[in-house]
């Protein structure tokens, strides 16, 4: 194996078009197990519900999320921040033990592509040598109803993921109301459909793997999160070298590497993984299955090409739990530990109460001194909640300007109101007050707010 490098991707100057041969193999069955799962999950996103909400809802627009059908509003967005910093970090100690596996098993890109449009052009087109010699090709009527049957469907095809993806964005309820009603009521989501359309269209038929080689920031740091003790896809040079055609006289005289280059046919990014560790490899597996199902034939042992690491190769070592892993490991357990935390102790119903700007305390009737408040409630559950503020104190009165009444699911309201302490009870300039938030006589959230009120020292 030697360092990481960059294979180009054009000759002379132009794109080399990718025309990948196809060998369904063990690992290739189960990419395609897990492109089944995904795709259903990905599809049936959007509208499946629990507890009343989508199972998961990313409306940047509205500052609203929803994930397996908990709400999130801007006052959550530090969860939201602390869970992307925990997924970031799980996808640095996953690439640094595993390489770039994500790309080829999990990645959006690389399902839709290998695993949706892949295979719809091999079944109009045929396999890698007619598609490359139908390209190539004069334009007969053959080409142009295989090329227009095949774009007509991809075009669909982006369709329908252009849909399913604003789904993610505005919801299933907003969706269905732009394909339903008119499209003058609906200008703007209709035409984010089509730009939506376009962009996976031009990625799927045109871009392809480019996305992966060129444009994706991630491969670009697989060099510097990678080491020795990385396992990933790679070319066990120690066994398959010096490669070679099979000496009938002398088996042994070469390795184990036939030197067929069907690991290169099969390789989405026409990369050659004998070269070593390279930006462009996805770790997809294409070329572990060819290889093992050449050495099944020439009774050679399986996994020449296989996930190794650097150590593995060249030290003939066992894969190591490196203190580096230890590290990371640590760090994403005391991530999703903070993160569990501040989830659970998350309130259906969120308050802030701050006292009236530039307002002293007031002196009421009966010996009372009053202070005016503002506080925003909102409702982050999808039920209506008849809600009241009570205080902790019983020598506490609240007196509403805007009582909150009512309030809607998903909604918020603001109410203003008095608090109103007996001076006897003063003994600071600034006396601590606890409120709760109440439903039918169920506390949904405690808040703390200062009281401002006269206070003699003397």
């Amino acid at each position: 194996m030697t360092d990481i490098t960059e294979q180009p991707q054009t000759s002379h100057g132009k794109r080399k078009w990718m025309y990948p041969v196809i060998r369904k193999g063990k690992l290739y069955h189960y990419r395609n197990w897990l492109s089944y799962v995904y795709l259903i999950l990905f599809f049936a996103g959007p509208f499946v519900r629990v507890s009343g909400q989508p199972l998961l809802l990313l409306n940047v627009m509205e500052r609203r999320f929803v994930l397996f059908g908990q709400t999130f509003w801007p006052q959550d967005f530090f969860l939201f921040v602390l869970a992307m910093l925990t997924f970031l970090v799980c996808i640095v100690f996953f690439t640094m033990a595993f390489g770039r596996v994500f790309c080829g098993w999990v990645c959006p890109q690389t399902i839709f592509m290998e695993m949706v449009f892949r295979k719809i052009e091999i079944w109009i087109e045929g396999d890698a040598k007619r598609r490359r010699k139908l390209d190539e090709g004069p334009m007969t009527r053959e080409k142009i109803v295989k090329k227009t049957s095949k774009h007509l469907i991809f075009v669909i095809l982006s369709f329908l993921i252009a849909n399913t993806f604003l789904a993610y964005i505005i919801g299933s309820d907003n969706l269905i109301r732009i394909m339903t009603e008119p499209v003058s009521l609906h200008v703007v989501g209709f035409v984010s459909i089509w730009v939506f359309t376009l962009a996976f269209y031009l990625v799927y038929s045109r871009v392809r793997e480019l996305v992966c080689t060129v444009i994706c920031p991630y491969g670009r740091l697989q060099g510097v999160l990678t080491d020795k003790h990385t396992l990933m896809v790679a070319y066990n040079y120690k066994k398959g070298e010096p490669r070679g055609h099979i000496d009938r006289k002398d088996p042994t005289a070469k390795g184990d590497c036939v030197d067929c280059g069907l690991c290169v046919d099969v390789c989405p990014t026409g990369i050659d993984i004998r070269d070593g560790a390279q930006l462009e490899c996805v770790n997809c597996t294409m070329c572990i299955d060819a290889c093992n199902q050449v050495m099944e034939k020439i009774h050679r042992d399986l996994n020449l090409i296989g996930f190794y690491s650097e150590e593995m190769i060249r030290e003939d070592k066992k894969p190591s739990f490196t203190s580096r892993m230890k590290a990371y490991s640590a760090v994403i357990a005391v991530l999703f530990g903070v993160l569990i935390y501040f989830i659970h102790q998350r309130k259906d119903v969120d308050v802030t109460v701050l006292r009236a700007a530039g307002m002293l305390y007031q002196e009421q009737p009966n010996h009372y001194i009053s202070n005016i408040y503002n506080a925003d409630i909102i409702n982050k559950t999808d039920k209506l909640q008849q809600i009241k503020l009570v205080a902790d104190d019983p020598d506490v009165k609240i007196k509403y300007i805007q009582a909150p009444g009512i309030l809607g699911k998903e909604s918020s309201t603001r109410i203003v109101f008095f608090l109103m302490l007996p001076q006897s009870k003063i003994h600071a300039a600034k006396t601590d007050i606890e409120l709760n938030v109440v439903e039918h006589d169920k506390v949904l959230n405690t808040i703390k707010t200062t009281f401002v009120g006269p206070y003699d020292e003397d």
